[in-house]
């Protein structure tokens, strides 16, 4: 019964609905970041189709702007001054300028279809997950934004994960038990990864030598050579891992649980489970999408069922703070 439960939670919470019984806090008020905390965090609101811009020296919010339906995960551009914000519920993508906070363009991905994992590489091309459209849309940046797409025929392509040299992609695919991958420079599908399991959380180690991909329902986490495709390791980890997430130092991999609102942190060198950090210790916070600051010492954590992006200490492992968000904030990003 208690398994069925997390699924369900689940299942609500990617399509956009709070849990029953989730409750709906926010920080009474603003903390401060302390010494070295800068940039701006932006947090797509799912639930209110907007996304929220917050100071992270200050921890306050400076403005709250309206996205298309149901906004999910968020990029940064190369130069740090614009962020493309997906619309899960639609078929496009906003761009918005950090500094102004204003939306500067939407761009249709038609015929594609339910945009979710998404990466902005340095030669100004947008790479996107299209889930309903069961392929990878190329957004050229350089050209107009013209658009394009690479199918994947796979069922429930969700998140993207993309090699240091930009030329392979690979899209965890949830209900098809796959991951696939993806030839960036040619435009086709090179294999699908039979990783079982129903696959969403995915990241490559930085050197681009290993991907790591998340089971939602076997709490587990399995490693893979990106060359040969062997299966290298598996390693245990809260209920529902449904982030993956590797530090900038290649040092650690760090899965979100949102079945028991827990970070389990892997040694990436060793494959060997390293400890659990207990972030709100509960299924009914909603944890979901997690990201690393810059210098790899805070990961944020966001709770989708309290309006809150939890801000903790790796060294630690304590929350130092709570930030507030909208309606049911997930996707994350942050520009310095």
């Amino acid at each position: 019964m208690k398994s069925m439960t997390v699924i369900l939670a689940f299942a609500l919470i990617a399509c956009g609905q709070s849990a029953p019984g989730t409750a709906q806090t926010s920080p009474s008020a603003p903390v401060p970041g302390g010494p070295g905390v800068t940039g701006t965090l932006l947090i797509g609101n799912k639930g209110e189709n907007t996304v929220s811009f917050v100071d992270l020296a200050t921890g306050r919010e400076l403005g709250r702007v309206e996205t298309g339906r149901m906004p999910h995960e968020i990029a940064i551009s190369p130069d740090g001054r614009q962020a493309a914000v997906v619309a899960y519920g639609a078929r496009s993508i906003d761009i918005f300028d950090v500094a102004t906070r204003a939306k500067l363009r939407t761009i249709d991905l038609s015929p594609n279809e339910g945009p979710h994992g998404i990466a902005w590489l340095p030669d100004g091309r947008i790479v996107a997950t299209t889930e309903r459209s069961q392929s990878l849309t190329i957004v050229d940046t350089r050209n107009g934004d013209r658009v394009s797409a690479i199918p994947t025929g796979q069922q429930g392509t969700h998140m993207v994960a993309v090699t240091p040299d930009h030329r392979r992609a690979f899209t965890a695919n949830i209900p098809a038990g796959t991951v696939s991958v993806l030839d960036l420079a040619a435009g086709t599908k090179i294999a699908d990864i039979a990783v079982g399991g129903r696959p969403e959380g995915i990241a490559l180690t930085p050197d681009g030598r290993t991907l790591w991909v998340g089971d939602l329902e076997g709490a587990r986490v399995q490693a893979y050579d990106t060359t040969s495709f062997e299966r290298l390791a598996e390693v245990r980890t809260g209920q529902v891992p449904i982030r993956v997430l590797a530090s900038p130092d290649g040092r650690w991999i760090v899965t979100s649980n949102l079945g028991t609102g827990s970070l389990t942190v892997i040694d990436a060198r060793t494959r060997a489970l390293a400890r659990e950090i207990a972030v709100s210790g509960e299924q009914t916070a909603g944890q979901v999408t997690i990201l690393f600051s810059r210098d790899g010492r805070r990961l944020y954590a966001a709770e989708t069922g309290r309006n809150t992006v939890a801000e903790v200490d790796l060294a630690s492992g304590q929350v130092r703070r709570r930030l507030s968000a909208g309606s049911q904030g997930d996707g994350l990003a942050i520009a310095e």
